[in-house]
């Protein structure tokens, strides 16, 4: 946490709405995920959400119960997510006059009596390098995904795990992204255009590949409002081209038994989700 510079950003907080603080001794991704998926239940709460992260020394984890007894003073009582492995840091962490919920620690024991041994009390594992062999996966399969995103390329096609195929704006890329950066897999993706629906055939360069592809479908409203929002007014956009092109990608993911599934209420987490479990990939 150099320089703490979160200080000068964390005011006392509002005199009605609870702050939601994230501890972490990392980067905080870990205890923002946890900590806003618990918080999911309880849609209807208007909250303020603050993290901190880097938290690796008493010192500096007071600094934080400063801010977070001066934001309790000012109004409701914060609720204190935290993901932080040291004992010393997280004791501190714990006198604050917040809502305290350790996220790490409170099966920390619990997991040291199932595997017969000691946790190792260092901060960073979840998001640092960690595991070098891995972590260098997920960055080669992050730039696969770059290179052959959009049919941009068709290089090294055969070294594929998956390629998503489907109309514009189905939401192609981001799966790709997601699948690569947090599954180290090797994914590709494909458009599918009109030329495509002159025939229930997939494109040509992909016929070698059928068993890697998985497709992705939408409603047609739903595929006209987000191509409106790219190019306004357009054939591109309009709600019969929208539905022609789902109609018939549905059809030819049918015709050629390409599993699918419809985007247009699912986040990028749950199509991801999805599409390992159908595909069975497994890293």
């Amino acid at each position: 946490m150099p320089d703490t510079p979160w200080r000068d950003t964390v005011g006392t907080g509002s005199t009605s709405v609870p702050t939601v603080f994230f501890l972490s001794d990392s980067t905080g991704i870990t205890a923002e995920t946890l900590g806003n998926t618990l918080l999911t239940q309880f849609p209807a709460q208007h909250l303020e959400r603050r993290s901190i992260p880097f938290i690796t020394t008493v010192e500096q984890a007071q600094e934080v119960v400063a801010v977070i007894d001066r934001v309790a003073a000012a109004g409701p009582r914060p609720i204190v997510f935290s993901t932080t492995v040291s004992l010393d840091v997280r004791a501190v962490l714990a006198r604050s006059r917040g809502h305290f919920f350790d996220l790490i620690g409170t099966h920390l024991g619990q997991l040291e009596q199932a595997l017969h041994a000691s946790a190792s009390g260092q901060p960073g594992q979840a998001h640092g390098l960690g595991d070098a062999v891995r972590y260098q996966s997920r960055m080669a399969a992050v730039e696969y995904a770059i290179e052959h995103d959009d049919g941009q390329s068709l290089r090294a096609l055969e070294r594929a795990e998956l390629i998503l195929i489907a109309p514009s704006r189905c939401g192609k890329t981001p799966t790709t992204m997601y699948l690569a950066l947090q599954h180290g897999i090797l994914a590709a993706n494909f458009p599918l255009v009109e030329e495509d629906f002159e025939s229930l055939s997939l494109p040509k360069p992909l016929l070698p590949f059928a068993r890697k592809c998985f497709g992705l479908t939408s409603l047609p409203v739903r595929l006209s409002q987000i191509r409106q929002e790219r190019r306004p007014g357009s054939n591109y956009a309009s709600l019969n081209q929208c539905t022609f092109e789902l109609r018939n990608a549905e059809d030819m993911y049918r015709v050629n038994s390409i599993p699918f599934v419809n985007s247009a209420s699912m986040s990028v987490e749950e199509i991801s989700a999805t599409v390992l479990q159908r595909m069975e990939l497994h890293h």
